[in-house]
């Protein structure tokens, strides 16, 4: 099923489950098969990225998410404010307490957040900066990606080791996405996921990026690494009549088998739409242009989670 609403409390104990044992990896794997064959579906939250409203103010991108009938947002990086100056959502250095505001605020207009972005892997102290201000906000996951240049496993490994406790103690998951690289595909992104083995580190799927960069298809690839999936960046994907990404449902990805091997895990699983804009055509310059896009990349993702979880 999907949420409109969701317990804080319940939230942070589905994020931070303790690891235990010393045959860490299988542990791991273990508790990933039992969660998903538990048999309860899992709960959706259906979110939006500020992102696609970027040539607009913050404001306005959270009033157009609470028009189009969302309850969940996830914050962008920059908005274009007064006098269309990029700013940026929340800064890497700002207080822990701005991002509670900003989060009040959220909240204020029935928008719960979800997710922010983070600086890369490469990065710790930026990134403990920003587990600080997601636990100020109240904001379950904190996304980070790579370079599509390539990166070291090694350091990423090293560093998520440090963090990971650190976001679980402020009840904060790092998610780490597909970006293109050595790093660009599911299952080379579990392999790293498994090798720090920590509740406070997983992976936040982008199906659109696996087909973008990389050109294969996601579907085999979500089910090689869907025992540590924990959100989604949503995007979609064509190759034809242009090679572009796009909004859900305007692809060639089919969401209904993306999202089956995660459908009844019993958790609590963002689904935070990057991308909602048409294919081939000019986008909106209008914010009203946004706004109708992002109504119809959640209706989309409703009927397919319907689809997937009635029984």
């Amino acid at each position: 099923m999907f949420t409109r609403g969701i317990d804080r409390r319940r939230f942070l104990q589905v994020g931070t489950v303790a690891c235990m044992g010393l045959a860490a990896p299988a542990v791991a794997r273990s508790g990933d098969r039992a969660a998903a064959a538990s048999g309860k579906p899992t709960q959706f939250q259906i979110a939006c990225m500020t992102l696609p409203y970027a040539a607009f103010p913050l404001m306005r991108a959270l009033t157009g998410l609470q028009t189009a009938g969302y309850r969940f947002v996830a914050w962008g990086t920059n908005h274009k404010e007064n006098g269309g100056k990029p700013t940026p959502v929340l800064a890497g250095d700002a207080p822990p307490d701005q991002a509670k505001e900003l989060a009040k605020r959220c909240r204020g207009l029935g928008l719960e957040p979800v997710m922010m972005f983070g600086p890369p892997p490469e990065n710790p102290e930026a990134l403990e900066q920003r587990i600080r201000q997601a636990a100020a906000a109240g904001i379950g996951q904190v996304l980070t990606m790579g370079n599509t240049k390539g990166n070291d496993p090694k350091v990423w490994v090293r560093n998520f080791k440090e963090l990971g406790p650190i976001a679980r103690d402020h009840g904060v998951t790092i998610v780490v996405k597909q970006h293109g690289g050595n790093t660009g595909t599911g299952a080379e992104l579990v392999e790293i996921i498994r090798e720090v083995h920590d509740d406070g580190v997983k992976i936040s799927y982008d199906a659109g990026n696996v087909m973008d960069y990389h050109k294969i298809d996601p579907l085999p690839d979500i089910r090689k690494c869907a025992g540590e999936v924990r959100s989604f960046c949503i995007k979609d994907h064509r190759q034809f009549p242009r090679d572009e990404d796009c909004g859900p449902g305007f692809g060639e990805i089919d969401h209904y088998k993306l999202l089956a091997p995660v459908a009844f895990t019993g958790r609590v699983m963002p689904l935070c739409c990057e991308n909602i804009f048409a294919p081939v055509v000019p986008r909106p310059t209008d914010p009203e242009g946004i706004d109708a896009l992002a109504k119809r990349a959640r209706e989309f993702l409703t009927v397919v989670i319907a689809g997937l979880q009635t029984r």
